[in-house]
């Protein structure tokens, strides 16, 4: 009996033999995607190549007087924030996935709040109001008679505003680890003899240990990358020394060693990060495991709500009020044409820093969609590193090549066509925009990546039936499919450069000053209240993106 041809499947050697041979090669797609990991990895290697050319003297200085006490603040601050962020972000994840109280709902979504609030403005709203000679101690000595409180300015007040503004990294990823178990872990161990809290213990905190890990390193990153917080609590560390060395001992050289020794720490805690991903492992679980919650008695449910709503006051209730207090105050003789120029600068670099971030995340998922294959894996991995590196460091190793390229046109110039200006590239803003691409890339290929998995290759395969080029089929059936993932990669990006402050600062042209900067040179000076008003300006826009996809959750939930 004959078997028709395509009506039995083929032995797996059979189907070796027939299957077309899919070569591996570099056309226009693999070519575009490793071209841009090579610009993440120009501020590394340029780095790195400082200590190719060691000046003695530099080096003897910043062993002798400036890594020591880096280091060591470094350390402390790492193990301080770490502590915090994970007492903050377990517990209330715990509560709200898995347990039954009042306000829960609400503090679902309300913990995430203080993501729209730079640590910076958490830590000038905070060294006011703690101060020695800020209302509540004052209140405090004069009241109560107390007297001896800690000093707000030290390595603990960083750790505190710090372990309040970052928190919800691990809150948000715990939170859904705790959700994915669901009950039904809990009371198999209490049906082992477990008590509830032996069974979180032993079992429901080593079963959510990768995800708390992940959310402790994105926690970590952040704080070796902050640079107006430690300037505000002026506390040395390698973010605020590179920008001293490059503005105040106007050395290049000191500027990149120190980015280098950054960009040692900063790649031990990505490689830990992701071996803590590895780690993890997806396992679905009914709805009825997700929806069941643990009923507290009514102590518990009250000092439930009461932590919760402790928290969010701290770290977002208090700030965001005393910069209105403060905005309502200043606004009249602050708010002049100068501010529409601050906002205005803002939203031009913020919305071409995204549509770069978004045009390029677009094209790089899209090469991975096209050729995939393990080389372009990791040559996405390495595209999207900029985010776990500080923008001090980008500033610095995008800077130094571009200055360079930059004296070698201006000889060029002047020796054929008579050139007498001093910059070409410097002045513009061009490193500013590479550094914004480089550091927040990983911000738009997250949602693009992901858009385009839940996308079917039968899809692709039924319009290139029809004649479809590639290009055709991106613009007319891939993008508007993606329309909700190009909205998240656009407002994520947009709210973060919006914030963003090291490389502003470090590489805007002159006369291009922004809120962020016009934040950090009041806060230099001390005049708390006058920075309330750019500040309120970046929380505003940073709650955009936060209630969006707070409120798509909800819409993919019903």
């Amino acid at each position: 009996m004959s078997v028709p041809e395509g009506s039995f499947p083929l032995p797996a050697a059979a189907t070796a033999v027939t299957a077309p041979q899919k070569r591996f090669r570099v056309d226009g797609w693999v070519l575009f995607a490793l071209l841009l990991a090579a610009l993440v990895l120009v501020p590394v290697v340029v780095s790195l190549s400082s200590f190719a050319r060691i000046d003695g003297s530099i080096l003897s200085h910043l062993s002798e007087f400036v890594l020591p006490e880096l280091l060591v603040n470094t350390f402390w601050l790492l193990l301080g924030v770490g502590f915090g962020v994970t007492l903050l972000g377990v517990s209330l994840a715990w509560l709200v996935a898995m347990c039954e109280f009042p306000g829960r709902r609400l503090f679902d979504w309300a913990l995430l709040l203080p993501l729209a609030l730079p640590a910076y403005v958490t830590a000038f709203v905070a060294i006011d109001l703690l101060d020695f000679s800020g209302p509540l101690l004052s209140w405090l000595r004069e009241g109560w008679g107390i007297t001896g409180l800690p000093e707000v300015r030290s390595r603990g007040g960083v750790v505190m505003v710090l372990s309040l503004a970052l928190y919800p990294y691990v809150y948000l990823i715990s939170k859904n680890a705790f959700a994915t178990q669901g009950a039904m872990a809990l009371e198999a161990a209490q049906s082992l003899g477990l008590s509830r809290t032996q069974g979180f213990v032993r079992v429901a905190l080593p079963m959510a240990r990768p995800w708390i890990v992940a959310g402790l390193m994105l926690a970590l990153m952040e704080t070796l990358a902050d640079f107006g917080t430690m300037a505000i609590f002026n506390i040395d560390t390698f973010t605020t020394a590179i920008y001293k060395a490059w503005y105040s001992l106007f050395s290049l050289p000191a500027a990149a060693q120190l980015a280098s020794v950054l960009i040692l720490f900063v790649l031990v805690v990505v490689v830990l990060e992701q071996r803590s991903r590895a780690q993890m492992r997806y396992a679905a679980v009914g709805r009825s495991g997700v929806s069941r919650r643990i009923v507290l008695s009514p102590v518990m449910a009250a000092l439930a709500c009461l932590y919760s709503g402790l928290v969010l006051l701290l770290a977002f209730g208090v700030p965001v009020a005393q910069l209105v207090v403060w905005t309502l105050d200043v606004a009249v003789q602050d708010l002049d044409a100068r501010y529409w120029s601050f906002a205005w600068h803002s939203l031009i670099l913020s919305g071409l820093g995204a549509l770069l971030v978004v045009v390029f995340s677009v094209l790089l998922a899209y090469a991975g969609r096209q050729r995939p294959s393990a080389l372009m894996r990791w040559t996405q991995r390495l595209a999207t590193l900029g985010y776990a590196f500080p923008g001090a460091v980008l500033a610095v190793g995008l800077f130094i090549p571009v200055a360079a390229l930059d004296n070698a046109l201006i000889d060029l110039a002047r020796d054929w066509f008579g050139f007498q200006g001093t910059e070409i590239f410097k002045g513009s803003l061009l490193v500013m925009l590479l550094a914004y691409l480089v550091r927040f890339l990983a911000v738009g290929f997250g949602p693009m990546d992901s858009g385009l998995q839940r996308i079917t290759r039968n899809v692709d395969e039924a319009a290139r039936s029809l004649g479809t080029r590639t290009s055709r089929l991106l613009a007319r059936v891939h993008l508007p499919m993606l329309r909700a993932s190009l909205s998240t990669a656009a407002a994520l990006a947009f709210v973060d450069i919006m914030k963003e402050m090291p490389i502003t600062l470090m590489t805007r042209p002159f006369g291009w000053d922004t809120l962020a900067v016009r934040v950090y040179e009041m806060t230099s000076e001390g005049q708390w209240e006058r920075a309330a008003l750019p500040s309120l300006a970046i929380v505003l826009v940073g709650l955009v993106p936060i209630l969006f996809l707070t409120w798509r959750a909800d819409k993919l939930r019903c």
